[in-house]
């Protein structure tokens, strides 16, 4: 083993927990990709021509690439975390012009039987990215343009990921909210994140006349949680809605019945609004001009809901979604992948029925079972129990990311560690939610679990990164203490 000029191990320093968890959930990802995809009657149960013989290349593969990044100076780490992220948004690009489409998204290359989809390492050069940027010096989460060039850095792969009809794998980098919010961003910024979100949910499930009133409901509740002021803010409430009724009222017969209590609420409302953000401005009311500038914009992004879920999203992300929200009710098309899941999983019991027992696994009831809904498999065949243990080793992964990003002693190993964190907690919640039926279904895997090479070499230098930061923050500690 090499040794550095102290006369140390150049892995000292290693957190070996946290590659103890690693192998654990890598050996039982083979395990399950062994189950979905042995096959009784193959001539060689050797052959690489099956998925698990594949895999265990890949698990090789991935491990030089995890000694290869222990092995260089931390210091590589950030000073190529610029040209990371450009070559990382080359490849995006390139990927789109000339990939080859899989499943409707045109993000892969193509060699020979192998395919390498650039958007796994893309997430790697972007939490690169994000934390170089926030961690200068001069850098401020409080500072209007410091936001945009974060925002620049997240969108920019976004909206080249949801060219290519990638939007699951797109989504994943809305996780770096997380780190912004741990960074110090103001919580207000936060919301219309979230609110544009259930905005576009519940587009689909309520009247735009009840969408309305349920937003000037919360922004007023939202006001009154911020001023304390209750009387004068419902007093304000009841203007609104009686001015709109007056207003329907009065242009009734001018209008033929044209202008009805919607768009006359709508009108007050937005009047209303301009007037009480002129109002905040002049008293400098900042959070009373935020919940306003929500408001509005809110009432901006309502009419897009439409082309965004007409012109965006794909023929078969529109039926997942409307599947989803319980509109559309298709058991052999949209809802097939996931009723089939629950079979699989529900049938498992408390113990499982056994490795390479699981029928609804071993019949291809369960499509993209060893990929996509590889904790199918393990449901089936390991049980609640064997769920349960793969939740537990997947969640202490990623506490033990926060804790190594908690205890660096730059902000740049501890942003990239919570990167790290943000980008396995989103990929395991939605994976594991849309094989419940909890979410839609979007494709995104299982780390370290589901079947393929860009995923697991991505996931594990991911990782290995975090810990070479981690490690090299430990030694110095070390040195430090014995000198």
């Amino acid at each position: 083993m090499t040794a550095n000029r102290h006369g140390s191990s150049l892995f000292d320093g290693v957190d070996r927990w946290t590659v103890l968890l690693y192998l654990l959930i890598v050996a039982a990802g083979w395990l399950s990709i062994t189950a979905a995809s042995f096959d009784e009657s193959a001539a060689s149960i050797f052959s690489f021509s099956h998925f698990y013989m594949k895999q265990i290349v890949w698990i090789g593969v991935a491990w030089i690439f995890a000694l290869f990044v222990l092995l260089l100076d931390v210091r590589f780490y950030h000073m190529f975390a610029y040209p990371a992220y450009l070559a990382g948004i080359v490849l995006l690009v390139a990927a789109l012009l000339f990939g080859r489409e899989v499943n409707g998204a045109k993000a892969w290359f193509e060699f020979g039987s192998f395919r390498v989809q650039p958007v796994e390492f893309a997430k790697i050069a972007t939490a690169l990215a994000i934390a170089r940027l926030m961690s200068e010096y001069s850098f401020s989460i409080t500072r209007l343009g410091d936001l945009v060039r974060i925002g620049l850095l997240i969108c920019i792969p976004l909206g080249i990921i949801v060219l290519q009809n990638d939007t699951g794998s797109g989504i994943v980098l809305g996780s770096f909210l997380f780190v912004l919010y741990r960074e110090g961003l103001n919580k207000w910024l936060c919301i219309p994140i979230l609110l544009v979100v259930a905005l576009f949910i519940a587009s689909f499930l309520l009247s735009p006349m009840t969408l309305l009133v349920s937003l000037i409901l919360i922004c007023t509740g939202s006001e009154i949680a911020i001023s304390g002021a209750v009387r004068s803010r419902i007093v304000f409430l009841a203007a609104v809605f009686l001015a709109a009724i007056l207003l329907t009222l009065l242009l009734a017969l001018p209008t033929h019945g044209a202008v009805d209590l919607y768009h006359a609420l709508l009108a007050v409302s937005v009047a209303a609004a301009a007037g009480a953000g002129i109002y905040a401005y002049r008293n400098r009311l900042s959070e009373s001009m935020i919940a306003i500038g929500i408001f509005l914009g809110s009432l901006v992004f309502l009419p897009t809901t439409d082309y965004l879920f007409e012109s965006v999203l794909q023929p078969h992300q529109r039926e997942r979604i409307l599947s989803f929200l319980g509109i559309v009710n298709d058991p052999s098309g949209a809802d097939f992948n996931v009723n089939q899941a629950k079979i699989a999983i529900g049938s498992g019991g408390l113990f499982g029925k056994g490795f390479l027992q699981g029928t609804q696994i071993k019949y291809g009831f369960v499509p993209e079972r060893h990929t996509d809904f590889i904790f199918c498999t393990v449901g089936e065949e390991w049980g609640f129990v064997g769920t349960m243990t793969i939740l537990v080793l997947l969640c202490l992964l990623i506490l033990r990311l926060m804790r190594m990003g908690e205890r660096q002693e730059e902000p740049f190993g501890r942003i990239y560690c919570y990167c790290v964190a943000s980008i396995l907690l989103f990929h395991v919640l939605v994976n594991i939610g849309m094989t419940v039926g909890l979410v839609p279904v979007m494709g995104i895997p299982l780390p370290f679990m589901s079947y393929g090479g860009s995923s697991l070499i991505a996931f594990t230098i991911l990782l290995f990164i975090a810990i070479r930061l981690d490690a090299s923050t430990r030694q110095f500690s070390f040195n430090k203490y014995r000198h």
